[in-house]
């Protein structure tokens, strides 16, 4: 069956939170806002003015974990200085979901690994609105909602897990065990689906096809944006919306478009995709439906 995917060319605040409401659907309780925090030196990360009025009407917490490698997030009191240096705190409430304790959620649908490791502090919220800047990404090739759920939510052991798919949850003998490229995806996959069964369907995705660089926020020294905005997307799906985005940079004409899918296909990231629909983490087939 295929899923719905909302799709405006809109690029600014206001037309983020009228895509939410086009969406109709309502996240109720304590609502997570995954995002990425941006490392420090990153000039591409969407910024906290941004988001600020879907947050806002949302009622949600920022929501971030720590990283497995050295920088200004991985440590609790880094991360939460750096969240303060970009603008995060001044706007919103921010939870470092692994800053205590990590939980252990079980995989049994998974392809290369069987459990992920995310921060314990998941368990205070009731579902969750993943907030995605879209973009390239060293490993994974891009990054989207599938990213954001695996990697974004595991907590810096799980990180280390699923990039090593399954060999470690030390972060120190991290790069001593990086997996085979396409189990380190098929790992990402597999982490995203436990996400997603712990909010039972309570989980609304947002992709923002903005700042367009082949590299991820994640990197300190990133190259700047090769391709001009696309717009937003929303989905109730993960693996459409992500899809969905993908399809639009292969589609596209502009002339730094190329160099993104370059860096896709180095990394062989439509295999994420294939592994995703595998396991049954959502549909790979989308309407689109253009709400401009």
């Amino acid at each position: 069956m295929k899923s719905k995917v909302y799709f405006t060319r809109r690029t600014d605040c206001d037309g983020l939170l009228e895509l939410y409401k086009a969406l109709g659907f309502t996240l109720k309780g304590n609502v997570a806002v995954k995002l990425h925090s941006g490392e420090k030196g990153n000039q591409n990360f969407v910024k906290p003015e941004f988001v600020r009025p879907i947050i806002e009407h949302v009622g949600g917490t920022v929501v971030e974990c720590n990283t497995a490698y050295e920088g200004a997030r991985n440590t609790t009191d880094k991360h939460l200085e750096l969240m303060k240096y970009h603008g995060w705190t001044k706007y919103f409430r921010v939870d470092i979901l692994d800053a205590k304790e990590d939980l252990e959620l079980a995989i049994p649908k998974g392809k290369t690994i069987q459990k992920n490791l995310v921060g314990k502090d998941i368990t205070k919220y009731d579902s969750m609105l993943v907030l995605s800047h879209f973009k390239g990404h060293p490993m994974g090739g891009f990054g989207g909602a599938i990213k954001q759920l695996s990697i974004g939510c595991a907590s810096s052991a799980g990180k280390a897990y699923i990039h090593s798919a399954g060999i470690t949850t030390d972060q120190t003998k991290l790069w001593d065990n990086v997996a085979k490229q396409d189990a380190f995806l098929e790992s990402m996959a597999d982490a995203a689906l436990s996400v997603v069964d712990f909010f039972k369907g309570n989980v609304v995705y947002i992709n923002m096809l903005v700042n367009l660089s082949v590299d991820c926020d994640c990197c300190a020294v990133a190259e700047d944006p090769c391709m001009q905005d696309i717009g937003m997307m929303i989905s109730l799906d993960p693996l459409a919306i992500d899809q969905a985005s993908i399809d639009m940079v292969y589609q596209s004409k502009d002339r730094g478009r190329d160099h993104f899918v370059a860096r896709v296909e180095r990394q062989h990231g439509l295999h994420t995709l294939e592994a995703a629909e595998e396991i049954g983490l959502g549909s790979r087939e989308y309407d689109l439906i253009t709400i401009d």
